[in-house]
């Protein structure tokens, strides 16, 4: 379609939106999900957000890539020297804790020519997976390299063997982009091993296209730093397999390459898609006269830019789409979206690009973000045959003018079309909810499960039942598995999903958050919801991740934050404000500055709360909201990422930040033992990376998330390691500790969750009080046996059974006891003869006894 009028803009979005209400309800999510309130929030929702990249680029508005790398590189000599010395305090391995039937965003699909069975998937931040059965068992291939964000796959067409990868996803913002990515990589054995072959500067690279005859020339478009103009951008070939590049199309500080076709029979032409896309924390550009359509007829020693019939206004030329027709290498197709972000139009050449015909393109389902998307794809043997991958995936059989939506009620947002050339009705999408296979062109179809790319922002453990697990996520809502099953994962809210909690008292009551602060409760176990913000002020400012916790005296009490502070004492249902603006105020541009981002109260204290904010600053109110102390002087001028008061004394807390250096190494984890008058870096031989999550574990061990893993300090902080082995370099978001059983979860972004149980040695509990005795009898047992013991005091006790290798099985008992002796019976009903262990714990003290179970 052409320009599109204002009223026809405000039509196509209201069906986007019918759109996606209809996934919403076909438990599937989008991104336009819901109606929020007030100004912030419906300003933002309708557009992908660079969520993760602003954190850590506040507040210089960059990313310094070379500290990215040392961060990698960092990383990979930690894991390398863990492994070596297999340490027996912290050498256990994260376990995969789901989910594989939710899925995540694919930014490229491929297959090999002749092989129906084979798929490489190629995801936003969780790196590469490999089927050999067309989805029924997935392998990721490429964990050990640097970035896990992909970009593009190409194949080699004369060897199928060989294999390059671009990384850092190219579309143009998106909670997933954390930063760009970090070069070039090659396979000779299908996937089995990877070379990195340089370009690490590049940023996010959008495709790459191999010589169809000869696997070692290359060519890569390259789009650049995500953020801000810069020199890297353009079109590099190597004509000795990625051994050496040279740039052969550069147009402006601007302009990146964004797609790339070469002509099958000839390969020198080439057709090259630029793109100027100028992206900083105050303004988008998605456009403009640096973009446009450039051929080379010598393997790209030179480019010609092609003009005739093609959209030349600078408002008309966004985001640009090639594809070649395989059967009739003439024939080139281009989708154009507009600056803003909207469908332009498909245009058509039969001459190899010297004239273009507008194909006055009628049904494609537009929305004001296409720069989010936007590639074409064409039959291998019908040359009118075109797949578009948008909002939705369209089809059209009749060269581009009549479009029809495919995969209908697949998930959103499309980045990625394969249409196999043995049998062009196997078609294969890949979208921000996984992949899907069609046997009929796209007419029906399956999704292909078993890929465990899901982004979680959050994690959260149900406090009843520890099997259950909660997180919200990106593109994929909240979700949670209500057993711990890896694929039995179950939508609860949709929109892009953050914090989950579960009243630890009643587990009927939980809650769910969408982006921007949208906030519901549910009494019926998370049947339904309902929304949960009545009293916030509808035109107050909203994080991305908008914090909520409980008091942890009275899960009544709650505190939720805007700008401000909001307390509750009925679990949600009404919100009073205890505090003014604790931001530094209102950011400008297309970023929401000024938002709390953390908030903790204190265990010991409930009048004792902190709060942090992303733009630096950190509060304390001794008297719930009366008085506020700005803490944050002499602390770093960057986002706090989390708060936490210190559970066994009340003067001690500590913040934590993100952020790379910028010129100088900046501290990221902090310690007061004076309410935040004073604070000191116990940041010790951390690597300088980004801070996500802080929490304080049994004799106050520190657990920290970063960017490149989860790391431990037994010694508050003066030494950090990194804890465990088998967790994907990938960045870890959040955690939440299960005491009882010392396991930790992890939400990574890009990998699902993962859990990890502390081994024996690691364990630092409180010893049992003298006086408290138990014993098991009779023991072993073949029927019931009683667990007897002395509680020391009264208080509320529980009992957990774990199989002979340490994993949890089920609660057999909580509740509250008196002092004295108490006895609890152990009933074998479901069992096998074996080895179990008990955990007794009151909360503070625990102690571990053998059961063992006779036929």
């Amino acid at each position: 379609m052409k320009s599109v009028t204002p009223i026809l803009r405000v039509a196509l979005l209201l069906l986007a939106i019918a759109g996606g209400y209809y996934l919403i309800h076909s438990s599937y999510n989008t991104e336009i999900s819901e109606a929020p309130t007030g100004e912030a929030r419906e300003s933002a929702e309708t557009i992908p957000g660079p969520w993760l990249f602003h954190q850590r680029a506040y507040p210089h508005g960059r990313v310094e890539r070379t500290a990215v790398l040392e961060a990698r590189r960092a990383r990979k000599q930690l894991l390398r020297e863990k492994l070596q010395t297999a340490s027996q305090r912290l050498d256990n391995e994260w376990e995969f804790a789901g989910a594989t039937n939710i899925g995540g965003r694919v930014t490229d699909l491929e297959m090999p020519p002749s092989d129906l069975q084979t798929i490489y998937v190629g995801t936003a931040s969780g790196g590469i997976f490999k089927t050999e059965n067309q989805g029924a068992d997935w392998t990721p291939i490429f964990d050990d390299a640097l970035s896990l964000a992909i970009g593009d796959i190409a194949l080699a067409p004369s060897d199928e063997n060989i294999l390059y990868v671009g990384t850092g996803e190219p579309n143009g913002g998106g909670g997933s982009i954390t930063y760009d990515g970090l070069g070039v990589y090659k396979s000779t054995d299908a996937g089995a091993t990877w070379k990195a072959l340089g370009l690490e500067t590049v940023g996010s690279i959008g495709k790459i296209v191999v010589d169809p005859t000869d696997p070692d020339r290359v060519w890569v478009a390259a789009m650049g730093d995500l953020f801000g103009q810069n020199q890297n951008r353009g079109v590099y070939y190597s004509e000795n397999g990625g051994q050496s590049w040279e740039r052969v199309l550069f147009v402006s500080e601007k302009s990146g390459a964004i797609d790339l076709a070469i002509h099958p029979q000839n390969p020198d032409v080439l057709y090259a898609a630029m793109w100027e896309r100028t992206r900083t924390p105050d303004n988008n550009v998605y456009g403009g006269d640096d973009s446009g359509i450039y051929r080379s007829t010598d393997g790209g020693r030179t480019w010609t830019e092609l003009t005739n019939g093609l959209p030349f206004l600078a408002e008309q030329k966004g985001r640009i789409g090639l594809a070649i027709a395989p059967s009739q290498a003439e024939t080139v197709y281009a989708y154009y979206a507009t600056t803003d972000g909207w469908t332009q139009g498909v245009f058509r050449t039969d001459d190899g690009g010297d004239n273009w015909t507008n194909a006055n393109a009628f049904g494609i389902n537009s929305v004001p973000f296409m720069w989010w998307f936007g590639k074409i794809f064409v039959h291998p043997q019908i040359p009118d045959r075109l797949y578009l991958s948008g909002f939705h995936t369209e089809r059209s059989d009749d060269g581009g003018s009549l479009w029809s939506t495919v995969f209908a009620g697949a998930h959103v947002d499309q980045h990625s079309v394969f249409i196999h050339p043995l049998n062009p009705n196997l078609v294969v999408i890949g979208n921000d909810g996984g992949v899907y296979l069609s046997f009929d062109g796209g007419d029906t179809y399956g999704k292909l499960n078993g890929l465990p790319i899901t982004q979680f922002y959050t994690c959260e453990i149900d406090p009843q039942n520890p099997a259950a697990l909660y997180g919200g996520t990106q593109d994929n809502g909240s979700q949670r598995t209500p057993d711990g099953q890896l694929d039995n994962w179950e939508l609860l809210l949709w929109g892009d999903g953050f914090v989950c909690l579960v009243n630890p008292v009643d587990p009927n009551i939980q809650y769910a958050e969408s982006q921007y602060g949208n906030l519901y409760k549910s009494v019926d176990g998370g049947q339904s919801f309902f929304r949960a913000l009545l009293g916030v002020d509808g035109a107050d400012r909203n994080n991305w991740n908008s914090p909520v916790v409980f008091d942890p005296a009275d899960p009544e009490v709650m505190y939720f934050g805007t700008q401000r502070l909001y307390r509750s004492t009925d679990g949600g249902d009404r919100w009073t404000p205890i505090s003014e603006d604790l931001s530094k105020g209102p950011g400008g541009g297309s970023q929401v500055y000024g938002t709390l981002t953390s908030i903790s109260v204190s265990p010991l204290d409930p009048n004792l709360i902190y709060v942090g904010t992303d733009d630096g600053n950190v509060w304390r109110t001794d008297d719930q909201g009366g008085q506020w102390t700005l803490l944050s002087d002499a602390l770093p001028l960057r986002w706090v990422t989390s708060v936490r008061a210190d559970p066994k004394d009340a003067e001690v807390a500590y913040v934590t930040f993100s952020g790379y250096r910028y010129n100088l190494t900046t501290p990221h984890v902090f310690k007061t033992e004076d309410r935040g008058a004073t604070w000191r870096s116990i940041s010790g031989d951390l690597p300088d990376v980004p801070v996500n999550k802080l929490l304080i574990l049994e004799d106050d061990r520190l657990v920290i998330a970063t960017d490149i893993g989860v790391f431990l300090s037994e010694d508050g902080g003066a030494e950090w390691e990194l804890l465990g082995t088998a967790l994907p370099n990938v960045v870890v978001t959040d955690l939440d500790y299960y005491a009882p059983t010392t396991t930790l979860v992890a939400a990574t972004y890009g990998r699902s969750m993962y859990r990890y149980t502390f081994a024996p040695t690691t364990s630092t509990t409180a010893p049992a009080t003298p006086d408290w005795t138990a014993r098991v009898f009779p023991n072993p047992s073949r029927g019931q046996a009683q667990l007897r013991w002395e509680a020391p005091e009264p208080g509320r006790y529980t009992v957990d059974l774990f199989d002979a290798s340490g994993k949890w099985l089920r609660r057999l008992g909580d509740q509250d006891w008196a002092a004295g002796t108490q006895q609890l019976t152990l009933d074998p009903t479901g069992l096998t003869a074996g080895l179990y262990r008990l955990s007794l714990s009151n909360g503070v003290a625990r102690t571990s006894l053998e059961w063992v179970v006779l036929d």
